[in-house]
């Protein structure tokens, strides 16, 4: 017999049909459902629910009281800070349920990006690249690569590299991140990064 390798807590549930990559961990009373693949190297916290057929990438943390519901993605090295809330439907209704793929909204959560404990993101909407979304802040609308994103609704209200440093733009549009020696510039009111470093 083929030894497993990743970790499943005895009191996680995993039901049939989900691909575990290597390293990942899954911890006490967290339950991933039908469908769902989950990358390498990933650590699902305590009371984690993921919903039927979602796709996390590799080194993502998802901290505990976290439920990713199907229409939600998750690239590589995402961060889910602990309560916070995805949704999949715009207009729920109890009497009028809406069950089924065809009535979720996708949701995607791109490389890197940071969601703070108790924010919530409103489906459909993309969370850019390395951007950091603050405790507590309400996401309604796209928030773009490298941006800070705080309040009700979340906006933005600064920028940090990829190793999470705020940039400070000089006069031309240019800050260095001097914890990973990259360079970025501001224009068109967005941030890229060069491909160079310093």
């Amino acid at each position: 017999m083929e030894e497993k390798k990743y970790f499943i807590n005895e009191h996680a549930v995993v039901d049939d049909n989900v691909q575990i990559d290597e390293g990942t961990k899954i911890w006490h009373f967290s339950h991933v459902q039908s469908g769902t693949k989950i990358g390498k190297k990933c650590i699902l916290g305590q009371n984690v629910n993921i919903g039927n057929n979602v796709t996390i990438g590799n080194f993502v943390k998802i901290q505990n009281n976290v439920s990713v519901y199907e229409g939600v993605e998750l690239e590589d090295y995402v961060f889910c800070g602990p309560s916070m809330v995805f949704t999949n439907i715009l207009n729920p209704r109890s009497k009028y349920p809406q069950v089924g793929a065809e009535f979720y909204i996708k949701t995607l959560v791109k490389e890197g990006a940071s969601l703070g404990a108790n924010s919530t993101i409103v489906c459909g909407v993309t969370i850019g690249r390395f951007a950091f979304v603050g405790a507590g802040a309400v996401v309604t609308k796209d928030i773009p690569d490298f941006a800070l994103a705080v309040g009700n609704p979340a906006k933005v209200k600064g920028w940090y590299s990829e190793a999470g440093k705020k940039l400070i733009f000089d006069e031309v549009g240019i800050a260095f991140c001097e914890k990973s020696g990259k360079k970025y510039k501001f224009e068109n009111n967005k941030v890229i990064e060069l491909n160079q470093t310093i």
